[in-house]
């Protein structure tokens, strides 16, 4: 044990009354910035230190501690959340989940915590302490990718100059080339501390831009809906308010979008906005970190660090999740499940609690992801027990059926079982699809872009998915060695047996019509590279000891490098942007993106549509009474907090009759003003303008 780690656990008691003391203070005392950063601090990790201390799990890795530490604290606000919300009347509590009941019953929970630590470290000898490679001074700089994103996404934000985030995204690439090249075996921190900073730096470049959310084509928009809604209630409601509508039944049912950033917003006194922009991203930074952590072990330190840069280096990661954010906080949950049921060091009791803890966080969070992992491990287990005859040391059938137990129970039971009702629908539909198996068209134009059967809008883009589809080469050369038992990287036969169903996943989204469809091709590949990711390092690897035996090592990091970096220069767009091609990235290209690119494909949400939404809000009689055009799916919703359902989409075919109201957001307005033969204009000719502020517009339809 360190000296440092000796003193925390000696007066680990005085520091956690101390971040108490300070965040009462500062929530008194209105100190804003205190309160958030001290306040962020201690309900990120404090918690989740206290459980790993009771469960005597504080005897793991640094990086590995800390993934712990901020899951169970996660896991933590989650539970007792809920159990304020759910049994807080009984103590005459209207507002249960309002900053000071909250913040008294998480904190005494923390202060009983802290006390019986304190008690049992007394009591009990110190654990023995892993032994982990100390972070050399020469880490330290890889602090800066971080940095440069933040002023990049500032300067950005305030001048359109993207100079200072091209830096940061070439300076990953020389840090991603250096390391590979390197003969020198890096430490097991440099490569984990690498990791953090790398992720920390592609998250903060898009997460930053603007002050709103990005939806990115994602759900965002609804997310912030139910979030604002628990927040401002104080209260979470299971059964949303129309108790027929699935689709925000689903989303209003995961404590992940509804009870836990109303802890983190009323807690710290942040503005929902930004518990999504900024504390999501940062609990979402330790998943590729939680990865390194679980390939390490089979495929060694640097074909590790390079299998995560290719998660990374993926688009889906710093785009498209960051308008996700419950499954953010379920892919935390997913790897940390992964890393205890691999963990054969772990004490059985202890490892049985986290699988539990993790498994209602899982749960709680995302059901697709929650679906997906019941898939895998009950699948794991029947092929342990049936093919190979040998039950499985990790995966025992204790954890599948809690898991099994608690996702029904949970998903049935919770929110009138919207999301039960849900699966069964979604099950229909698969069905359903059947009759158009041999349609290539039924699988969606993500598979077919993935197959290689859809065209490519440009030359850049047809180099770009070259690049793409020797990534998916590798991993299937990769997979086939383990398959045939010719790697030379013996992996755990649980996480084997993993791999080659994530295929088998993988080959079924390809050949079911509508399945990839179902959560979008984009995420699932996302997902399944989880699993997979590090058989493109692997089929890296033995594609270089074929070339040469003797030179394999410089033959593999050319490999390496000459298609990971530029496969991480295109996703990111950097290629895109410095030949002046059309370009998919706010960050680096918003400023000369087409209207239709940036505010229909992306969602860009713009403050005079966020102000026109407000007014809508607080002025119009909304109900089956309103229409709207592309801001239905972003202002409207997220900003406005106006039910979709009770708005219909404003097309040129829209007949609007006396005493209806439509609003036309920035896309709209500007838009139809750029061309000669606009429509929606024309539409709305006999209307009166009610509110305008230059960006957004709502006209009303007079009562003849």
């Amino acid at each position: 044990m360190t000296s440092n780690q000796h003193y925390i656990s000696k007066h680990f008691l005085a520091l956690v009354v101390a971040f108490q003391v300070i965040l009462y203070v500062s929530m008194f005392l209105n100190l804003s910035i205190v309160r958030i950063v001290i306040g962020a601090a201690y309900l990120i990790f404090i918690p989740g230190l206290i459980l790993l201390k009771l469960l005597k799990l504080d005897n793991l890795g640094t990086f590995e501690s800390i993934i712990y530490t901020v899951g169970f604290s996660v896991i933590f606000l989650m539970i007792a959340g809920l159990i304020i919300n759910q049994f807080g009347y009984l103590a005459g509590l209207n507002f249960p989940l309002a900053a000071l009941p909250l913040s008294l019953f998480i904190n005494t929970l923390v202060l009983i915590g802290a006390v019986t630590v304190q008690f049992l470290n007394r009591r009990t000898r110190p654990a023995p302490q892993y032994r982990d490679d100390a972070l050399s001074r020469s880490a330290l700089p890889l602090a800066l990718l971080p940095i440069l994103s933040i002023i990049g996404a500032y300067v950005v934000n305030t001048t359109g100059n993207n100079f200072i985030l091209l830096i940061m995204i070439l300076a990953i690439a020389a840090l991603f080339t250096i390391s590979v090249f390197s003969k020198g075996t890096k430490s097991h921190t440099f490569y984990a501390f690498a990791v953090a900073m790398i992720a920390l730096a592609l998250l903060m470049h898009v997460s930053l831009i603007s002050n709103y959310i990005l939806p990115y084509g994602g759900d965002s928009p609804v997310e912030l809906y139910v979030f604002r809604g628990t927040e401002l209630n104080s209260h979470w409601n299971p059964v949303f308010m129309i108790p027929d509508d699935e689709a925000y039944g689903r989303y209003n049912a995961m404590l992940s979008i509804t009870i836990l950033p109303t802890v983190y917003s009323n807690m710290l006194g942040l503005d929902p906005t930004w518990v999504f922009k900024l504390i999501y991203p940062l609990i979402f930074t330790l998943v590729p970190v939680g990865l390194y952590l679980l390939w390490q072990p089979y495929v060694g330190k640097k074909l590790g660090f390079i299998a995560t840069f290719l998660f990374m280096a993926q688009l889906t990661f710093f785009t498209e999740m960051l308008a996700l954010n419950r499954q953010m906080i379920a892919e935390l949950f997913f790897v940390l499940l992964l890393l205890t049921l691999l963990n054969k060091k772990m004490p059985r009791e202890g490892k049985f609690i986290a699988f539990a803890l993790f498994s209602f966080g899982l749960i709680f969070s995302h059901y697709a992801l929650a679906e997906i992992f019941l898939f895998l491990i009950f699948s794991a287990w029947v092929v342990s027990v049936i093919y190979i005859k040998r039950p499985s040391f990790n995966l025992q059938f204790s954890f599948v059926m809690f898991f099994f137990v608690a996702m029904f129970l949970w998903y049935i039971y919770v929110s009138g079982a919207v999301v039960f009702n849900s699966f069964v629908s979604f099950t229909g539909y698969i069905s359903a699809q059947f009759g158009d198996f041999f349609n290539p068209a039924s699988r969606g134009q993500a598979v077919l872009t993935g197959l290689g059967l859809a065209g490519s809008p440009s030359p850049l883009n047809t180099i770009s998915r070259g690049f793409a589809y020797l990534t998916e080469i590798f991993i299937v050369l990769g997979c086939f060695a383990l398959i045939r038992k010719k790697s030379p990287f013996r992996f755990e036969r649980d996480y084997a047996v993993f791999s080659i169903l994530a295929v088998v996943f993988l080959v079924f989204l390809t050949l079911i019509p509508g399945l990839a469809n179902a959560l979008s091709m984009t995420r699932f590949y996302h997902i399944l590279l989880m699993i997979l990711a590090p058989f493109c390092a692997v089929g890296m690897w033995l594609m270089a000891q074929y070339l040469s035996k003797h030179k394999r090592q410089l033959v593999f990091s050319l490999l390496v490098v000459g298609i990971l970096v530029p496969y991480f220069l295109f996703q990111t767009n950097f290629a895109y942007e410095v030949a002046g091609s059309e370009s998919w990235s706010v960050p680096l290209s918003s400023y000369r993106m087409s209207s239709t690119l940036l505010y229909g494909h992306v969602g860009f949400i713009d403050p005079f549509s966020v102000h026109g939404a407000n007014w809508v809000s607080a002025n119009v009689p909304y109900e089956y009474n309103i229409y709207g055009d592309n801001g239905l799916y972003t202002s409207l919703t997220a900003y406005g907090l106006v039910y979709r359902g009770y708005v219909k989409e404003l097309t040129a075919t829209s007949e609007l009759y006396g005493g209806q109201f439509a609003f036309l957001s920035y896309i709209t307005i500007h838009y139809e003003q750029a061309t000669s033969n606009g429509t929606i204009p024309m539409l709305l000719n006999q209307t009166d303008i009610v509110y305008s502020n230059g960006g957004s517009e709502v006209y009303f339809v007079p009562m003849p």
